[in-house]
């Protein structure tokens, strides 16, 4: 025999799917307005061309090695070239190791000529000497990228470097300083006050950068923000925006009183 459903029945049924999928919404929203904190200590890179999540150590290393392709005039291809590499070899990270005797972001080798284990291990000696070999492959302004990766590396599997060239534009505009305010990072609030350290922050950017550093705008930015835990920083103005390590997740938001030139505090 069919049984069929009275009204009351139906009536609780629709009001349980209804709370449900209420608790569902509200849950879902929440968890995206945590998620920043469930990250921790994070950085979000986002260009038209797509979003990227970072941690602290990748996002500083990319800074500092669009730092040194500044210095060194170099187009934005060498640093996209640059990127594809150092995310195969590291995934950006600073290592100790590596196969043989290969060490740091690019995992250069000792025994190759590169340098030491201790100076391949200090991220703006690897770059230069990376880019210093890069600027003696003939025309790789014009080569695919991971075939000017793999003059430089001679790695035993170049067509690895082309996965990541998606990934590597999008770093490559962001931390240039050709996208604005692409580059933003939150921190968990740290049980002990931090006594900020502006001086020692320039001091390290220059050494990356040079001392020309007023007129490279957003890339600066994104170089302080990046570093701001490190060295304390509370917040890094510029262009008419702000972002500040209390509210990191929130971004770049909008400066009551703009400035020219980038700020630290």
């Amino acid at each position: 025999m069919e049984r069929r459903l009275t009204k009351p029945v139906v009536t609780v049924v629709v009001i349980v799917a209804l709370l449900g999928a209420a608790i569902f919404y509200g849950a879902y929203h929440l968890l995206k307005r945590t998620e920043p904190f469930a990250l921790g200590e994070h950085c979000e890179v986002t260009t038209p061309e797509g979003t990227l999540d970072l941690d602290i150590e990748q996002a500083q290393i990319a800074a500092t090695i669009a730092a040194v392709a500044t210095r060194r005039r170099l187009p934005e291809r060498a640093l996209q070239i640059a990127y594809v590499t150092a995310i195969q070899e590291s995934k950006l990270a600073n290592l100790p190791y590596g196969d043989r005797d290969s060490v740091g972001v690019f995992q250069q080798r000792p025994s190759q000529g590169w340098g030491t284990s201790e100076q391949l291990q200090d991220p703006v000696y690897a770059t230069r000497k990376f880019f210093a070999a890069l600027e003696k492959v003939k025309g790789y302004r014009t080569l695919p990228l991971h075939e000017a990766a793999q003059a430089v590396q001679r790695s035993a599997d170049g067509s690895a470097y082309a996965d990541h060239e998606h990934n590597a534009r999008i770093l490559a505009a962001a931390f240039g300083g050709r996208v604005p305010q692409a580059v933003h990072c939150w921190y968990p609030p740290s049980d002990e006050p931090v006594q900020p350290r502006p001086e020692a922050a320039r001091k390290q950017l220059v050494r990356a950068l040079g001392s020309d550093t007023a007129k490279r705008g957003w890339l600066v930015a994104v170089w302080y923000v990046t570093h701001a835990q490190k060295y304390g920083l509370r917040e890094v103005r510029y262009d008419g925006v702000t972002w500040t390590a209390a509210s990191g997740h929130d971004g770049w938001r909008k400066d009551t009183k703009p400035v020219a030139t980038v700020q630290i505090a």
